[in-house]
């Protein structure tokens, strides 16, 4: 199971040091499927948007030694927004130039498509921002629970199962379903929190 991701400030400060594999693994961990995610909703392949996840973290690498985190300047997670829109907006830029087969237009109507929508681009890249988020949460907070509590939780609330047939299978009442779902949710809601605001100060 994996562990909370260290403050973001705190990290942020540790990959200054290229050396800082911990921290860099740490920082690709968080970052990496966010950037991929979006990429991937912007239309890239796989193999495409996974080249676009190690363009970025070169970016951010080339000016780790410089990053000063300034919230009156915004947050890092915006920064990191603006870089991974341009390298996608540049990949698909690159495609466009290349020489297309007969009625190609896919990279065209993506680039456009990327150029155009800026807000609905900031909208995905927070949803697979809070995705992330909710994921390391997940993994952080599931051995603090009792294996029938983290089982029921998950089968009604991700495999979208009634808790009569969960509680059955689990031999627990519909009710400690209920109750173990809503317990599970209240401490994933508290963990979101905390990564956030982590990410934020």
């Amino acid at each position: 199971m994996a562990e909370a991701p260290a403050t973001r400030i705190t990290l942020l400060h540790r990959i200054r040091d290229i050396a800082d594999s911990d921290a860099w693994a740490e920082f690709a961990t968080m970052y990496g499927p966010v950037v991929y995610g979006f990429a991937r909703k912007r239309g890239l392949q796989d193999a495409d948007a996974a080249d676009v996840v190690q363009d970025v973290l070169r970016s951010v690498a080339r000016n780790a030694e410089r990053l000063e985190y300034d919230p009156k300047r915004g947050t890092f997670r915006g920064w990191l927004y603006t870089v991974a829109r341009n390298k996608i907006f540049n990949f698909l830029s690159s495609q466009r130039n290349r020489a297309r087969g007969v009625g190609d237009d896919g990279t065209a109507n993506r680039l456009d498509n990327v150029a155009d929508k800026h807000e609905g681009q900031e909208q995905e890249w927070e949803l697979e921002y809070q995705r992330r988020l909710s994921r390391l949460a997940m993994d952080s907070v599931e051995g603090e629970f009792q294996a029938p509590t983290w089982k029921a939780f998950w089968a009604t609330a991700v495999d979208g199962k009634s808790a009569a047939d969960i509680g059955r299978e689990l031999g627990m009442s519909t009710g400690a379903v209920y109750v173990a779902k809503s317990r599970v949710l209240a401490r994933l809601r508290e963990k979101v929190q905390q990564l956030q605001a982590e990410d934020d100060d």
